[in-house]
């Protein structure tokens, strides 16, 4: 979320961020977005009767900013499959692993477990199916023989935080199109910046 942030505050850069939400009250990213002037909310999951009241709450917090694009950013709760159409297109995600490898938790443990050699982190678009989207992005790592979880998770956390706003900065410009599922990056020459697009970001 932070590089996101930093990022949107960047001369030139396509897309700000409106406001930044959590379903943690206590969420350190809530504090340190607030320290940084932007709006910021929290909606207490536990606080509902049921995943879809908790779904349709925070369809309509998000609404109320109107924003172009909504930004998952360590957001841990599955979402319903209305909330995702909802936002369908224009609804991000990362997740550190290569995907379809290791979806789900603890994926620096299982590519360790699995003897990988290259690990890393995936940018896509939210669906129905989770961690399954269109991929638009990819970084990868290699796996040292010395390493452990915490090891492999700061080199993967590092290209994160490089190709998430980078992610991003694609879609506010309009430079993505999927067809079949497969995302494609729009070159220089077939695409016109748009005016700076309102992004909504959801921290751990």
């Amino acid at each position: 979320m932070r590089s996101i942030v930093e990022d949107a505050s960047a001369t030139g850069s396509p897309y700000r961020v409106a406001a930044v939400i959590s379903n943690q009250p206590s969420a350190e990213g809530l504090t340190w977005a607030k320290a940084q002037g932007l709006v910021t909310e929290s909606l207490d999951h536990r606080s509902f009767p049921s995943r879809d009241a908790f779904d349709a709450a925070l369809a309509g917090l998000i609404d109320r900013f109107s924003p172009d694009i909504v930004v998952l950013a360590g957001f841990m709760r599955i979402l319903g499959e209305n909330f995702v159409q909802r936002y369908e297109g224009r609804m991000l995600n990362i997740h550190p692993s290569l995907l379809p490898a290791f979806p789900g938790m603890h994926t620096h443990r299982q590519a360790l477990q699995y003897g990988s050699k290259l690990h890393g982190c995936t940018v896509h678009f939210v669906t129905a199916n989770l961690d399954h989207g269109p991929v638009i992005v990819q970084a990868a790592v290699p796996v040292l023989p010395d390493d452990d979880e915490n090891t492999l998770a700061e080199r993967v956390l590092a290209e994160e935080h490089r190709i998430y706003p980078l992610a991003l900065r694609w879609l506010a410009e309009g430079r993505l199109v999927v067809r079949d599922g497969v995302v494609r990056v729009k070159q220089a020459e077939d695409w016109k910046a748009q005016g700076a697009t309102q992004t909504l970001v959801f921290p751990a």
